[in-house]
């Protein structure tokens, strides 16, 4: 099987998220209920800009996949959910594109859904290393239109992966070089082990405009790889380091402390809409979704709508019940440590 095809599958059927514990780390936050907010529910919005596109919310459709018909089929079901509900886009990774250009078909997503306000790019930032530049990037870039690059950081799923590049050395100086040279806004994402400080210091110096944190807590490529070998030494090696990484709270509480003035935008397992008011309170700017969408737009173009709609309106209902009339508001709306009921003694 193609292995974007055996990614969906695994993604699809098998146990590949962590839902055991608060891996994440938002169950362990929690907002103060305000019972009495002084704002109408009708006056909350919760529109916002990103990377100078106003979206209707500060949502985007995390990066997936990309390459082969089916791939194509979901990327077309899901772009039109971004479109319909204002949101963002991202794509899975081009590389297929560089190596087949026929495959264009499944990245071009504008050609189904025009009124897109905001699509990401990507190509994993390990490739600048395997004979991919600047040129090349702008090839991907200027074919389906991006308005934004990711560069993805997986050191973890390639050690995994049974056809993993991993010749990561120099790649810091790479960047450097590249970035500016792309045409667009680039950022850096991590796929599933979250962006630590000593990571977010590395890129505070490199001339990117942001951060996607992906951390742990929701799918585990590591995990994903280990289905997919035969080796019994890597299959035991992924599933080892299914948790590895830095959670996703940590992980966007982090880059905002040490990337004050870039685009952090949160994901790793967040799964509603309360999870994503959290994010935002943390310092995100926005808040990226995959999985859940993926297994919705299985079914029906209709059903990622309903799935994006849901989380929207979970996210206003957060916003109302803690006074925020924007979205910005939710940064002076303290978290606190929720408090373990079950250890107390009755009353």
């Amino acid at each position: 099987m193609d292995r974007k095809d055996s990614h969906l599958t695994l993604c699809l059927t098998a146990p590949v998220e962590l839902g055991a514990g608060d891996a994440s780390g938002f169950g362990g936050l929690r907002f103060e209920h305000d019972a009495l907010p002084e704002v109408d529910r009708a006056a909350v919005t919760t529109e916002t800009e990103l990377l100078g596109k106003r979206l209707a919310a500060p949502l985007v459709v995390g990066a997936m996949t990309g390459g082969t018909p089916r791939a194509g089929e979901l990327n077309q079901r899901l772009a039109k959910a971004a479109e319909a509900c204002g949101v963002g886009f991202a794509l899975g990774s081009q590389r297929r594109m560089l190596e087949d250009p026929s495959t264009r078909a499944t990245f071009a997503v504008r050609e189904v859904a025009p009124g897109l306000r905001l699509l990401f790019g990507n190509v994993g930032a390990v490739q600048l290393n395997y004979g991919v530049g600047a040129a090349e990037v702008r090839r991907l870039v200027e074919a389906v239109g991006c308005d934004a690059f990711n560069f993805h950081l997986n050191p973890l799923q390639e050690a995994i992966q049974p056809e993993g590049d991993t010749r990561f050395a120099g790649l810091v100086a790479r960047l450097r070089e590249v970035a500016p040279a792309v045409g667009v806004p680039v950022l850096l994402k991590e796929v599933g082990a979250g962006i630590s400080r000593a990571t977010a210091l590395k890129i505070r110096e490199l001339p990117v405009a942001g951060v996607e944190t992906a951390g742990v807590g929701g799918t585990s490529w590591a995990r994903i790889e280990s289905l997919r070998t035969a080796d019994p030494v890597q299959r035991s090696t992924g599933e080892l380091f299914a948790r590895w990484g830095i959670p996703t709270a940590e992980s966007v509480a982090t880059c905002r402390a040490v990337l004050p003035d870039r685009v952090v935008i949160a994901s790793g397992g967040i799964r509603n809409g309360i999870e994503a008011a959290k994010a935002l309170a943390l310092g995100a700017d926005a808040v990226a979704l995959a999985l859940p969408l993926l297994k919705a737009a299985e079914r029906s173009t209709e059903e990622a709508v309903l799935a994006l709609r849901r989380v929207i309106e979970e996210l206003r209902t957060a916003m109302f019940v803690t006074g925020c009339r924007t979205v910005p508001e939710l940064r002076l709306r303290p978290l606190v440590r929720a408090r373990d009921l079950t250890a107390q003694e009755p009353a």
